[in-house]
């Protein structure tokens, strides 16, 4: 097995390598992502993925230069994304914002700037305005969240540059089997949020039996499973222990008889939320977030 860890990296569409292996902080309040953050660039991590939408970019800021100061790393040693608040999204409206987002994370540029969401009638103006930022080196790699097959379909004729990654929610329970070979086509690596199946898939039978006969955890098979797969995966938690545990998945590989069980795990059904109706606007106010629906 040839040597792996955090630093190993796929290559995008544009020749930018991105770590296989990151953090991310849904869900976590600001002063939790502050220090889950610092934990986790002192755990070796260079991956980082929050987003405006997430209220907690401030936070991972505050950790990003804590945790450099801590261990001597550069800003250089990080591959940090962030996204598109669904409320700005339009072109003038994202580049007005996009300065927001670096002094909120008191970043000079971005490694990966994504469109969290494709809003009706704004997504392809919002992503010309994304170019523009990539034209300009202020993004080194741009991309999109939430894009399924047909929204792709739709968008990708009309782009110049096309998106390096895609993140979609992706875990055994939700293996995205007509999204992933048609990425595949148009070279766009897919990123997995949710890559535990929000917990779900860590009780997994399965899973567990894999795990207790290699002495590891149901989270490392997981995250193994999708490394060996070449997903690019962003595990999330608060927790120093979880945190160094989520890492430990370089000392072993799945058997392709484990991993064809893993594989046989997709329900296709989500184990999170998903936008029904991407309209963030209300007709009569023009106020963001107001018509949304969930699965």
């Amino acid at each position: 097995m040839a040597t792996e860890n955090l630093t190993t990296s796929v290559t995008l569409n544009n020749g930018i390598k991105m770590p296989r292996l990151g953090f991310g902080v849904w869900k976590a309040a600001p002063a939790d992502a502050q220090q889950a953050v610092k934990e986790a660039i002192e755990a070796g991590y260079v991956l980082l993925d929050t987003a405006k939408q997430y209220g907690n970019e401030e936070g991972v800021g505050r950790g990003i230069k804590a945790g450099l100061a801590e261990t001597g790393r550069t800003r250089e040693s990080l591959f940090i994304t962030s996204k598109v608040f669904n409320g700005d999204q339009g072109y003038q409206s994202t580049l007005d914002n996009f300065s927001g987002t670096l002094d909120r994370l008191q970043l000079d540029y971005l490694d990966l700037y994504l469109i969290h969401w494709p809003v009706t009638g704004k997504y392809k103006e919002t992503w010309k305005a994304l170019e523009k930022l990539y034209a300009e080196k202020k993004v080194r790699a741009i991309g999109v969240s939430n894009f399924d097959r047909a929204t792709l379909e739709d968008f990708l004729p009309t782009v110049e540059v096309t998106p390096a990654v895609d993140q979609m929610e992706f875990n055994p329970q939700f293996q995205q089997a007509e999204l992933v070979p048609y990425l595949k086509e148009k070279g766009i690596y897919l990123e997995a949020w949710s890559p535990l199946g929000g917990g779900k898939s860590l009780n997994e039978p399965v899973i567990k039996k894999i795990a207790a006969a290699k002495n590891k955890t149901t989270a490392q098979i997981i995250l193994r499973w999708e490394f060996q797969k070449g997903i690019i995966a962003i595990p999330k938690s608060i927790h120093r222990e979880r945190i160094d545990s989520n890492k430990a998945i370089f000392d072993f590989e799945l058997t392709t008889e484990e991993m064809n069980l893993l594989d046989q795990l997709d329900t296709g059904k989500r184990t999170g939320p998903w936008l029904q109706n991407f309209d963030w606007y209300d007709p009569q106010t023009g106020d963001p977030d107001l018509v949304q629906t969930w699965d």
